[in-house]
């Protein structure tokens, strides 16, 4: 049975005080470092969409993307395995860390791209792959990414509505600390191209540039 609960930070796994594996070096494709810190005037968007293997192909494809990296994000649990994320113990998402360079990439962009690749009115699921670790989220490092984030909401679920689906489920709130996955998670589908993507929006194409925040 799949989890359809978030657990309460007393239900929560405990953990552990650091992580338990490294993080990779170098991005597969890209041949950038995966860890901080960036080179200035780089900025830093968390996208929880699914199952982060396809998620993360979307991201690094896009023009003005430096690195990008898998983790987990937004629950109790600090430095969890993927074993624990996948029990519904932790609250965490899976998430993509994604570093881009704002002049050849806007956040607004970035956004565009988060909205059309999954469905983001399913709730604790996206497609076949249920449970709360495949929720929606964004979490954003800035009050222009939230004011960014929350206005591209709005304006997709007025196109969502008009083509006949419900309500967004995304969760949107700032960035809380984000725990990188395991070396096999990182760049997966690069390291295993017939490997498994769930990945697949709902047709419906984003408004773009409904909010003025940039990086």
């Amino acid at each position: 049975m799949f989890p359809n609960r978030l657990p309460t930070p007393e239900q929560a796994l405990r953990g552990r005080p650091e992580p338990e594996f490294p993080l990779q070096e170098r991005h597969t494709v890209l041949g950038t470092p995966l860890a901080a810190p960036y080179p200035g005037g780089l900025a830093v968007a968390d996208f929880a969409l699914g199952c982060f293997w396809g998620a993360e192909r979307k991201f690094w494809q896009a023009e003005g993307v430096w690195t990008t990296l898998v983790g987990y994000q937004g629950g109790h649990t600090p430095y969890p395995t993927y074993d624990e994320v996948c029990s519904g113990l932790t609250g965490h998402t899976e998430v993509v860390r994604v570093v881009h360079d704002p002049s050849l990439v806007s956040y607004s962009t970035l956004l565009k791209l988060f909205w059309e690749s999954h469905d983001p009115t399913q709730g604790f699921r996206q497609g076949n792959d249920r449970g709360t670790q495949y929720r929606s989220a964004i979490y954003t490092h800035t009050p222009e990414q939230q004011t960014a984030a929350v206005s591209s909401r709005d304006a997709y679920q007025s196109v969502l509505r008009a083509s006949g689906y419900g309500d967004i489920t995304t969760e949107i709130r700032p960035a809380g600390p984000f725990y990188w996955a395991e070396e096999y998670h990182q760049q997966y589908l690069e390291k295993n191209p017939a490997g498994y993507c769930g990945i697949g929006g709902t047709g419906v194409s984003c408004p773009v540039g409904v909010a003025p925040a940039e990086g």
